[in-house]
């Protein structure tokens, strides 16, 4: 579903260019959830955004879903992003003003739904994520892990083939940040969706299909775990 070929990502001129990502090549099936590990500055969160269509690379090729994200200009990186990508961000990112239903429901917004649509899958997606009776709360009377698992039904909000998820556990307990770590990994599964996470946590890896590890922007190992090994070896 998503294949990235020979990526470079370089910020800055010579003799001070940066090389952020250095070659970087490989692909995530549908059902898959892999996760990129590494130090500060290895290139995840540059690798995320070129994956998501918020960067531009240097060199190489990413094909999402079977669209070449270099052949497109930014209107279509920005329908790509609405109509195809859904983002979890460390922060939440919720707007503080609406409720749990409204922020899930602003993607939808963006597509003109119709309201009646777009309210009932509304209520579909936050009982999905165990939220069904915080519709009506705002962000900040949720607590963190309900605030990420109503970013998590935004991010599934326009039926999107992949979610881009970066460190989207870095505010939350451990044991939170598991029980995120499960639900995301559950929704991937029975949602044929692709993700891709970001983390520092060892302990979310096992919650994986495949760990890629970066180092200084290029990949070290990519190795298959989980209950999808066997599939993410044969991918």
């Amino acid at each position: 579903m998503v294949v990235v070929e020979d990526l470079w990502r370089s910020f800055g001129a010579e003799p001070r260019t940066v090389h952020a990502l250095r070659g970087v090549s490989f692909t995530a099936a549908r059902g898959e959830l892999t996760v990129l590990k590494g130090r500060s500055g290895s290139g995840k969160t540059t690798l995320l955004n070129l994956v998501g269509g918020l960067d531009t690379p240097t060199r190489g090729r990413i094909t999402l879903d079977g669209s070449d994200l270099s052949a497109l200009d930014e209107n279509g990186r920005l329908a790509l992003r609405r109509d195809r990508i859904g983002f979890v961000f460390q922060s939440f990112g919720l707007l503080p003003m609406l409720s749990a239903a409204e922020n899930v429901g602003v993607p939808m917004r963006l597509r003109k739904l119709p309201t009646a649509e777009r309210e009932e899958r509304v209520r579909t997606l936050l009982a999905l994520v165990g939220l069904a009776d915080h519709a009506d709360q705002r962000p900040t009377e949720l607590s963190g892990g309900q605030q990420q698992r109503v970013a998590i039904a935004r991010a599934l909000a326009n039926d999107p083939a992949l979610i881009i998820a970066d460190e989207p556990t870095g505010q939350l307990d451990s044991e939170t940040g598991l029980a995120i770590m499960e639900l995301l990994r559950a929704l991937v599964h029975s949602r044929q969706v692709t993700a891709l996470v970001a983390t520092h946590d060892p302990a979310l890896m096992d919650r994986a299909d495949r760990v890629i590890s970066l180092h200084d922007g290029t990949i070290e190992e990519a190795v298959p775990v989980g209950a999808n090994s066997a599939a993410a070896a044969g991918s």
